[in-house]
């Protein structure tokens, strides 16, 4: 590993906190961070993204996993976040360096300018040698407006810092092609379309809120922004350096060898649905073929509640997901531009404008290599 790494490690609930006892799992933090500092003092790069927030604190509310609300976790969160920030400086400070918290949001990463702003603190802790410790903000975000798991909130991180390697570490030595607990089931050592492996992933752990099946969907977040995804397990010695020198299995999942540019890649790499537009095969096809916006009069149907900067889900007429692409307009904008078809533009909205609903260069086709969104509940209703 001669090569600078830019390292973002991803790591579970279960490896972090006892299932018993909802305690910090000390013996795990001393084997990860003792080479976190082995990779560092190499001159790599290391992100942490830490889940254990909410599991460390419901035995200080009284809760459980299975017996805690919304408001239970956020409650959780706001006492754990302090017991594994403890835990990480404690440790780290063991091995001679400094850790920082960041909390984010979904905003965080759906907003443009917000994801800029924090991919620059980021980049100046990584530049004063203090190792970013990311989490979701769980004391204030809600079901709606959440996430969801930590493992495509790393896989945003990545995406955010340009990182070269993914590692995901979780209870399992990586991908099957079933349940590992299936007699017959084979170990998949190398992926490069996780699409056909999608139907075995479904479950997920007592602790966390994701499964397999979340983590082929940040794996392929990542790959598409050319970065090589390492989904291992997590207990053992070295845990990070030995998947990267690859003296222990581990699945790799391959970076698509021409990647998105940042900005398509923070189009097309979503975390929730802002809202959609469904157009026409002809139209899904002609935007296929080349830099084309998308104009009013191409709207079949349009579904959700958005404001202009969000980025809207494009379907064809059979409802397959075809383009992801940022709106000029807001949905009421939008519905008013739609249901007046032989009206200027400017003279239902009261300013000028060209009346494209989504410009060619914000406008990403998703092809084949995108895991693909399903359609709206209503789908083709207006």
């Amino acid at each position: 590993m001669t090569k600078k790494r830019n390292i973002v490690v991803k790591i579970g609930s279960a490896l972090l906190a006892n299932q018993e006892l909802l305690t910090p799992r000390y013996g795990f933090l001393q084997r990860l961070l003792e080479d976190v500092a082995t990779l560092r003092a190499e001159g790599n790069d290391v992100i942490i993204c830490s889940s254990g927030s909410v599991a460390l604190g419901l035995r200080i509310i009284g809760e459980t996993p299975e017996s805690a609300g919304v408001s239970d976790k956020q409650a959780a969160a706001a006492c754990g976040m302090p017991l594994l920030l403890n835990a990480y400086k404690q440790v780290g400070h063991e091995f001679g360096f400094e850790i920082a918290q960041v909390l984010l949001t979904l905003g965080d990463f759906e907003d443009h300018r917000r994801f800029l702003n924090t991919r620059n603190t980021v980049h100046r802790l990584l530049e004063s040698g203090v190792m970013p410790i990311v989490n979701e903000n769980d004391t204030i975000t809600t079901e709606e407006i959440r996430v969801g798991d930590n493992d495509r909130l790393a896989a945003k991180v990545a995406q955010m810092v340009g990182a070269t390697d993914f590692i995901i570490l979780t209870g399992v030595d990586g991908l099957y092609d079933r349940n590992p607990d299936d007699p017959d089931a084979e170990f998949i050592p190398e992926v490069s379309d996780v699409g056909p492996y999608m139907a075995a992933t479904k479950g997920k752990s007592t602790l966390g809120t994701g499964g397999m099946e979340t983590k082929l969907q940040a794996a392929n977040m990542a790959q598409e922004a050319g970065v090589t995804t390492w989904i291992a397990q997590g207990e053992v010695d070295r845990p990070l350096s030995t998947v990267l020198d690859g003296s222990r299995r581990a699945t790799k999942v391959l970076p698509n060898p021409n990647p998105l540019s940042g900005w398509d890649s923070w189009i097309a790499n979503r975390l929730q649905m802002a809202g959609s537009l469904v157009v026409s095969e002809a139209v899904a096809d002609a935007l296929a073929q080349g830099e084309r916006p998308i104009r009013r009069a191409d709207v079949v149907s349009m579904d959700g509640d958005f404001t202009r900067g969000d980025v809207l889900h494009i379907y064809d007429s059979k409802g397959i997901e075809r383009a992801r692409g940022l709106t000029d307009f807001t949905s009421e904008e939008l519905r008013v531009l739609t249901h007046n078809p032989s009206t200027d533009p400017e003279q239902l909205l009261g300013y000028k404008t060209r009346g494209e609903i989504v410009r060619s260069n914000n406008l990403v086709m998703l092809e084949t290599r995108h895991l693909l969104w399903d359609a709206p509940d209503g789908f083709g209703e207006g």
